[in-house]
């Protein structure tokens, strides 16, 4: 599955190189960004909730696709979310990164998720209002590439979040740098979902570390369940951006991680 998803990202990228090579790459983002890794530790009031906007999927195919990303932005700031997952994969899950803009005049602090595998898509992600991205270990077969996309990262003022779905996973991460740890809950093999996986890495969270919870959140007792765990937030797309009503559902589950 991620090597679909990185071939569909080849083109993106040496287009990337050809502007790096011509001078062109775009300027940094002069606009103020809110910080994102404060805004979703949880604090005395439970666990935070980070709600994405995602319009497709490879395992559910379109999602709702009337609401704009604007619209969408309304619904979740005024819905209690901490802060805003925005896909802009264009392929698979029919994104784009002009939603950063579309979506920025909501306030909160944005995550560009993406397949990223190039220091120079840091460059791409720092020319947009995106407080944070996505680094998936498993897109890196050289811990010194992946150590490279976080340190890049944070140099450009974006805080990295990074993405494991194992016990291996956790150990690269954690040795590469990482400060905000995603854990996956979905085998990229079946699709399929296992929580287990949450509350079993969850045991290796220490320090000053952030952690969230990704895949699988449906209801407000899961939020409830790992806030207990020992998260710190909930990244929630599929659930809320399929409901009849994302913002009554958004509320819900921002609800069941109080405590």
């Amino acid at each position: 599955m991620l090597e679909k998803f990185r071939r569909a990202k080849a083109p993106e990228v040496k287009a990337l190189h050809r502007a790096r090579n011509e001078g062109t790459l775009p300027a940094p983002y002069s606009g103020v960004r809110p910080p994102f890794g404060p805004a979703i530790r949880a604090d005395e009031k439970g666990i935070k909730i980070i709600a994405e906007f995602k319009r497709a999927s490879p395992s559910k195919g379109d999602i709702n696709l009337g609401l704009s990303p604007a619209e969408v932005a309304s619904m979740y700031a005024s819905g209690g979310a901490s802060a805003i997952s925005v896909l802009t994969e264009r392929k698979y899950f029919k994104g784009d990164p002009a939603y950063l803009e579309e979506i920025l005049s909501c306030g909160l602090p944005m995550l560009r998720k993406d397949f990223l595998v190039d220091p120079l898509q840091v460059v791409e992600t720092a020319a947009t209002p995106a407080s944070a991205l996505l680094v998936i270990v498993r897109m890196f077969a050289d811990d010194s590439l992946l150590r490279e996309m976080i340190e890049s990262s944070y140099k450009a003022g974006l805080d990295p979040v990074v993405e494991v779905f194992d016990q291996i996973d956790l150990d690269r991460a954690k040795a590469a740098g990482a400060r905000i740890i995603q854990v996956n809950n979905r085998d990229l093999d079946t699709l399929g979902i296992d929580m287990g996986r949450s509350l079993e890495l969850i045991s290796r969270k220490s320090g000053e570390e952030i952690w969230i919870c990704a895949s699988g959140i449906n209801e407000p007792q899961d939020c409830a369940r790992m806030a207990d765990a020992g998260y710190d937030a909930v990244l929630v797309g599929t659930s809320i951006m399929a409901s009849p009503d994302p913002k009554s559902k958004l509320e819900a589950l921002v609800a069941g991680g109080r405590k």
